[in-house]
């Protein structure tokens, strides 16, 4: 039966789109949020793991720990990234820009897996950069400066590296989802440690805390879990559809708690790159699957 399965994915990527919101009110800066999930992420993840008897059935493959670790520093500094994007501009723009993972796919799976774009996939890629340059709104007197003080640079890399963990994951299928994840946010624990300004944790207020740990234990943990509880047991075109939930959330939270009110060219971005999304998780199947299962866990 799907309708389980359904909602919890639903669950978790609803919850995912509030993480934005939560990130502000932390009070803390984007290397050491990401060192706060990632530890929540590791001690959640591996008690499921332990609980679940899946530790027990493991199946260690060497080429495959590598590749993970490989897709871990890519998914940390995807996450790092994404939070300073959150620190320089609207939500809504960030989550937008960052939504633009699935058509790098498309243009980066293309070239370096030598799979042929279609029609559909170039016209996603178009329509996107379109959506892009109206979103940040770009014009003849955006001076370079302004441009990468924006935040965009951010969103752009969050979204670059996202890309990378993807096209990395592909062909993982003998570790089992909580022992991959389990690896990466370790390792994020070891990358991020030397960078963390442990100062940067005192002197905050009880919303602050309440607000950080949602975002370990709530945005990281159970998202983690849901999602991978939910995903082996749904198609494909569900997961794909289900995504939207997580942007639609967060502009959703962004517009009505922290008025940001977006302008009409601006609105037309957000339209065509959502729109530009939705043509790539057509097409080609085999980065759609890919792209479809790895998807929810963004970036967290």
């Amino acid at each position: 039966m799907k309708a389980i399965p359904m909602l919890k994915m639903s669950i978790s990527m609803t919850i995912f789109g509030s993480i934005g919101f939560f990130s502000i009110k932390t009070g803390l800066p984007s290397f050491e949020l990401v060192f706060v999930r990632c530890i929540c992420a590791t001690l959640f993840l591996s008690l499921c793991w332990v609980l679940s008897g899946q530790s027990k059935k493991e199946k260690w493959n060497k080429r495959e720990v590598v590749q993970i670790v490989a897709c871990g520093i890519f998914l940390v500094f995807n996450w790092v990234f994404l939070f300073k994007a959150f620190e320089m501009m609207s939500v809504t723009v960030a989550i937008s820009i960052y939504h633009l993972a699935p058509v790098l796919v498309l243009l980066i799976g293309s070239v370096i897996f030598k799979e042929k774009l279609t029609v559909l996939s170039f016209l996603s890629i178009v329509i996107c950069f379109i959506g892009t340059l109206l979103i940040i709104g770009i014009n003849n007197n955006t001076s370079l400066h302004e441009l990468l003080s924006s935040g965009i640079i951010w969103a752009l890399l969050a979204a670059l590296f996202y890309a990378f963990t993807t096209l990395l994951g592909k062909g993982i299928k003998h570790t089992s989802a909580y022992a991959m994840t389990f690896l990466q946010t370790f390792l994020g624990i070891i990358i991020l440690m030397p960078f963390v300004d442990f100062d940067s944790f005192t002197g905050l207020t009880q919303n602050n805390w309440i607000a950080i740990t949602a975002t370990g234990l709530v945005h990281t943990g159970l998202v983690y879990y849901l999602f991978f509880d939910s995903l082996r047991y749904l198609p494909t075109k569900i997961i794909s559809a289900l995504v939207f939930l997580d942007p639609g959330v967060a502009i959703l939270l962004d517009t009505l708690f922290t008025g940001f009110r977006p302008t009409f060219i601006q609105i037309l971005g957000i339209v065509l790159i959502f729109s530009g999304m939705a043509f790539s998780l057509k097409k080609p199947k085999t980065i759609q699957v890919e792209l479809s299962e790895n998807y929810g866990a963004k970036n967290a």
